[in-house]
């Protein structure tokens, strides 16, 4: 098990080393952003408006099982879970307060990249034989491109696409939630897996109109809440923000000197940590918010593309920010009693300790309230996206084999939720740490090759005089 770990690890190195996924994930996003003209930065308003008010379009013609809102909710269950927690402060505990800034750029340049990824998705989306939206990498990796390579890029995503989320969308979710249930209560991990287990049964056997309710109803007051309690503690240490800002841009370009518990970071293990948390949150450029777009009743990508990447602006432009300013202003980032934490403990550790020294700035008595708030949001966020990734994994044996394995993979995914919570953490991380990389190569290939479609599309939309309007008469658009 030594031996086979230790291998994971070099592949995980190479696979996230400097030569292949971290500048292929940095050019695409650059490249984007460049081809669509800054879009993430001139159309965030429109596309906010269309997430967060507008919320859904209307007409009877509309293909799509769920709506903008439902999608977009799916999408952030998916991805706001334990990396929220644990891995934003599992980045910061290993590579400094530099490691934001990374993230930052993850999420801005990601940002461009869901939007594609998302666009595409609805463009190259079909009906499967439930009359159900299927659609994602995929589907536009096959179709989009020519011959041979288009089919061997969309079954490659399809396979490490199903893998994965065994380990991203359940097993590190899972344990996370029985360990810090175990921390709060002593109750055993295993009973909580069976907990958790019948709870995930109840909702992803329904499938995604089932998911759609329930990610809808639960996400937005989860990220409310959590969001508020991070504004609580960085007002507390309002005096410390600017300075801490100061940090993150002084170490995102040196490296991180060993300073208190911290033992250090080189530049280059700096932009690792914050680039793979960073995709490990909001998975821009792994494709998966494309799956959940392609299932959005609208007759326009573009439209569904603009909702789209607002999930990585809400997940790590606000929801990473704010987390890693609290663990970075309240110094807990630099405790010895840290320092020989390992895994994602390390990270829910430092944030619970940035959450309880906050609150107990205000009274003594509420700092207890910390680790208490974090297990509940440890819980909830990761029962979401566990959902959201049962979707994910379903589409991709849909694409391999049809539909005839969707009942067989959910009994499995759900079985998985119990070994999840009682597995070897560690292990399980490594795991999906190179299941995402595996995902996102064919998928960030896909893009650049694709981006002349993206382009196209995207002028024609907004080329239209009343493209404003989501009520105003145009052309659908077909894949």
């Amino acid at each position: 098990m030594d031996l086979l770990l230790d291998m994971a690890g070099v592949l995980s190195g190479i696979v996230w080393g400097p030569l292949v996924l971290l500048p292929l994930l940095l050019v695409t996003g650059v490249y984007l952003t460049i081809r669509l003209r800054a879009l993430q930065f001139t159309r965030l308003a429109h596309a906010l408006w269309l997430a967060l008010v507008r919320r859904e379009e209307v007409g009877e013609d509309l293909r799509g099982d769920i709506s903008h809102f439902q999608a977009l909710n799916t999408a952030l269950a998916a991805t706001t879970g334990v990396g929220n927690i644990a891995g934003v402060g599992l980045a910061i505990g290993l590579g400094g307060p530099g490691a934001l800034f990374w993230m930052w750029v993850t999420g801005v340049l990601g940002m461009a990249t869901k939007y594609s990824e998302a666009l595409l998705g609805v463009k190259y989306r079909v009906t499967d034989e439930r009359g159900e939206q299927a659609g994602g990498p995929m589907y536009y990796l096959r179709r989009g491109l020519p011959g041979g390579l288009g089919v061997l890029l969309g079954c490659s995503f399809a396979v490490f696409g199903a893998v994965a989320a065994f380990g991203i969308g359940n097993g590190t979710q899972t344990n996370a939630v029985a360990e810090a249930v175990n921390d709060a209560t002593g109750a055993d991990q295993r009973a909580v897996g069976v907990v958790l287990m019948l709870l995930t049964a109840v909702v992803v056997l329904g499938g995604i109109k089932g998911i759609g309710r329930v990610a809808s109803a639960v996400v937005p007051f989860m990220i409310i809440g959590f969001v508020l309690m991070n504004l609580l503690v960085l007002a507390v240490h309002h005096d410390r923000i600017g300075p801490a800002f100061a940090l993150v841009l002084g170490d995102a370009f040196t490296g991180t000197s060993a300073a208190g518990g911290f033992a250090g970071a080189t530049l280059m293990y700096v932009i690792r940590q914050g680039v793979s948390r960073g995709i490990f949150s909001n998975e821009s450029g792994m494709g998966t918010g494309a799956i959940a777009a392609a299932a959005a009743r609208t007759d326009q990508p573009v439209r569904q593309a603009l909702v789209a990447m607002t999930q990585t602006f809400v997940d790590t432009v606000i929801m990473l920010t704010l987390t890693a300013m609290m663990i970075i202003t309240t110094g807990v980032w630099q405790d010895p009693d840290a320092a020989g934490v390992e895994g994602s403990d390390k990270g829910v550790l430092l944030t619970t300790s940035a959450m309880e020294a906050g609150l107990g700035r205000i009274s003594p008595d509420l700092a207890g309230l910390g680790p208490v708030f974090v297990a509940c949001a440890v819980v909830v966020f990761a029962y979401t996206t566990i959902l959201g990734w049962a979707y994910y994994g379903e589409r991709c044996v849909v694409y391999l084999a049809g539909r005839s394995l969707v009942v067989p993979y959910r009994l499995l995914f759900i079985a998985v939720v119990y070994v999840g919570a009682t597995a070897q953490i560690d292990a399980v991380w490594l795991f999906s740490d190179i299941a995402n990389g595996l995902m996102a190569l064919p998928n960030l290939i896909g893009l650049l090759l694709l981006s002349p479609v993206v382009v196209a599309e995207t002028r024609k939309f907004f080329a239209h005089p009343d493209w404003r309007d989501p009520d105003a008469v145009m052309e659908p658009v077909r894949g």
